[in-house]
């Protein structure tokens, strides 16, 4: 087999062998196969795109590229993943609410990179919350605990890190099959039985067309189903920040909130539908309106809230961050914005909110950049909402003040208004199994 003769096929529209596919990534992993040779497949694929066989071929060759982990032994372990968003803390609440549920969750989540956020980033503003489980350390908590979340590593699909860097660098990370196999093989590797799909879309999205969101989402659902996963994948809006909190330490208060049973009800809808797939796939309820009910008790009732603190405490935080806030962080500065103009709302641009976040130091243009914790963007006026010339919309903060003007006129520029009030928008756009 030489690399030639594949990268000819791939550039005649031909689809590639499991056995050729595996070649390539062998190659690539071990340095028989040059980057300039993986470049010009990525460039082929990227025109020439993949079938859903050699797809799925590639997903599995990236989860084998690296070390696996096994929960044979526990009955249904569940994952989710999100495509990143503005102000998406649904994992901090659907982890304790699907564990004080019975479903066990086994977590590996990312830092925030561009105008959206990461769950590490969050859990990093609770003193002394581990991110970075060594393996065993996270298995035994799964089983233990009933949930557990630490930090992406490279033992798991190392490929798909080499890959996406030359995607980086070349233009080729909007293919849908690469982007497909990237966050697939990850959750394959990551041992869960059962996987539940966030998909975004809208202007805070990574796909603002919805019809390309949609191909993305039924996409990584064959995947999983065809590699033996349980998967299901919901399409959800990201036209406006999800819930009225954006930053590091402010939206682990939101999501505190919405597990005593308060916070916003975009956010609390979200996580409740979320959950209710979960727990439809994970066998634990068989009837959607029954799963989503036990669920509204588990928050009632303090349960959820509850497993909260013990998963905090288990990962070495401090439980009493639910009942002082101030443990979090306090931000040394802030500034107000107000409505230059009377009116109803009718788009609050997440795009435009996330990137006023990262200019607060909230989020981070490259891997490397530090991260202000205590940034962030609190609102008081979203899509729907009637405001008054001059009435307060939001306030920015963080830790340098002189970063304050910029981002609040970012965040300013982000509402437009209309005199008549616009149609609801729901936060659920499809469902895909």
């Amino acid at each position: 087999m030489r690399m030639t003769e594949i990268l000819a096929k791939k550039k005649n529209g031909q689809p590639l062998t499991q056995a050729e596919i595996n070649y390539w990534i062998d190659g690539c992993m071990s340095g028989e196969i040059p980057d300039y040779q993986t470049a010009a497949l990525l460039m082929a694929i990227y025109f020439r795109g993949m079938n859903n066989e050699e797809t799925v071929a590639l997903t599995s060759a990236l989860a084998r590229s690296g070390e696996q982990l096994d929960f044979s032994g526990l009955a249904f372990v569940a994952d989710k993943h999100s495509t990143g968003g503005v102000g998406d803390k649904t994992t901090l609440v659907l982890l304790p609410l699907l564990g004080a549920a019975g479903v066990r969750m086994a977590k590996m989540s990312g830092r925030g990179l561009g105008h959206t956020g990461g769950t590490i980033d969050k859990l990093s503003c609770i003193p002394g919350f581990r991110t970075d489980l060594p393996r065993d350390v996270f298995s035994r908590q799964v089983g233990k605990l009933g949930i557990a979340l630490t930090g992406q590593t490279p033992e798991l699909a190392p490929a798909d890190g080499k890959l996406y860097a030359l995607r980086d660098v070349t233009a080729t990370v909007d293919s849908l099959p690469l982007i497909a196999s990237s966050v697939m093989s990850k959750k394959i590797a990551a041992g869960a039985q059962s996987i539940v799909l966030d998909v975004k879309t809208g202007s805070g999205a990574f796909f603002q067309s919805k019809e390309r969101a949609l191909e993305l989402a039924r996409l990584m659902v064959m995947i999983g189903n065809s590699m033996g996963r349980r998967t299901a994948a919901l399409l959800t809006s990201m036209e406006q920040p999800l819930g009225y909190a954006v930053g590091n330490h402010i939206e682990v208060l939101e999501a505190i909130a919405a597990l005593k049973g308060e916070g916003p009800a975009d956010l609390r809808e979200l996580c409740l539908a979320l959950g209710t797939e979960i727990m439809l796939l994970a066998g634990k309820e068989t009837d959607p309106e029954q799963a989503r009910e036990r669920l509204e008790a588990l928050l009632a009732g303090g349960e959820a809230l509850a497993m909260f603190r013990h998963f905090v405490a288990a990962q070495g935080g401090d439980p009493e961050v639910t009942a002082r806030p101030e443990l979090l962080g306090v931000p040394a500065a802030g500034r107000a914005v107000f409505a230059p103009e009377s009116g109803y709302i009718n788009r609050l641009d997440a795009r435009r909110v996330g990137e006023a976040a990262v200019m607060l130091g909230a989020g981070r243009e490259k891997k490397e950049d530090p991260v202000d914790l205590t940034a962030g963007i609190k609102f008081y006026k979203k899509v729907g909402d009637f405001a008054e010339a001059g009435e307060h919309l939001a306030d920015v903060f963080c830790s340098d003040p002189q970063k304050l003007r910029q981002a609040a006129e970012h965040v300013q520029s982000a509402f437009a208004f209309n005199q008549e009030k616009p149609p609801e928008r729901p936060p659920i756009l499809g469902r895909i199994t």
